[in-house]
């Protein structure tokens, strides 16, 4: 990680104000980001509180031991502008083509797989798309009787999150505004080397699949687990992609 870090200097450089207050580093805010990934610790106040009394979270961060730790809603706004220069993006692709990580994965055998995420709507912000159909009660969180009614995708659309869509995980399961989350493991290590979220569809797994695949090898292998875009294709199928 400190190679990784050297190497993306230049664009930690941009990163930095030539006026105002000073900022959180860059180094040190992908150190703390880090951490609440490895430690699964579910939020940014909570993350400043282990910063606060933990140590071995200092040194690894750059804190040091009495220096004040940042405020949580700074660190978010921070955290926010960090992806927008797309910083992170690049540290997490240098950090992936490390040599030292190389080693770790195989070309031979890799599988992509989804899992179905609830969007943040309720079912009550379903309305259909030309107008009809009755409003929720009156209040805050007023009734809504959905009984007898179909619902598609086709028809209808939530009001409060237009992406999401109407999907369920089987048959006899119910429908759920939902996303879908997908993920490339190579089989070897059981290590995961790309992510996407992507709406509810039929297919949305197989073009996921494509899609993260052919952005680690554009056109010519450009990682040592990526298959040729032939090779994919003919391995393929709808819930796992065969590299040989």
């Amino acid at each position: 990680m400190n190679e990784v870090l050297s190497r993306l200097d230049g664009d930690f450089a941009k990163a930095y104000a030539s006026g105002g207050r000073p900022s959180i580093a860059p180094e040190r805010l992908l150190r703390a980001l880090l951490l609440q990934a490895f430690y699964t610790i579910r939020s940014e106040r909570q993350l400043m509180e282990q910063l606060d009394y933990n140590l071995l979270y200092r040194w690894f961060v750059g804190l040091g031991v009495d220096e004040a730790v940042w405020v949580p809603t700074v660190f978010t706004k921070n955290r926010d502008r960090l992806l927008e220069a797309d910083v992170a993006r690049k540290f997490l692709a240098e950090l992936m083509d490390h040599k030292e990580r190389r080693g770790l994965l195989s070309d031979e055998h890799f599988s992509v797989d989804g899992t179905q995420i609830a969007a943040w709507a309720s079912m009550k912000s379903l309305r259909a798309k030309d107008g009809s159909g009755d409003p929720p009660g009156a209040g805050r969180n007023g009734e809504r009787d959905f009984h007898g009614e179909k619902r598609s995708n086709a028809t209808d659309a939530s009001t409060t999150d237009a992406e999401a869509q109407l999907y369920r995980k089987g048959r006899g399961k119910e429908a759920k505004l939902s996303f879908m989350g997908h993920t490339a493991v190579e089989n070897r290590g059981g290590l995961i080397v790309a992510a996407t979220l992507t709406q509810a569809t039929g297919t949305a797994e197989r073009k996921a699949a494509i899609e993260m695949i052919v952005h680690h090898s554009p056109g010519l292998v450009a990682s040592p687990w990526a298959p040729t875009r032939a090779t994919m294709q003919r391995h393929s199928s709808p819930t796992c992609v065969h590299s040989t």
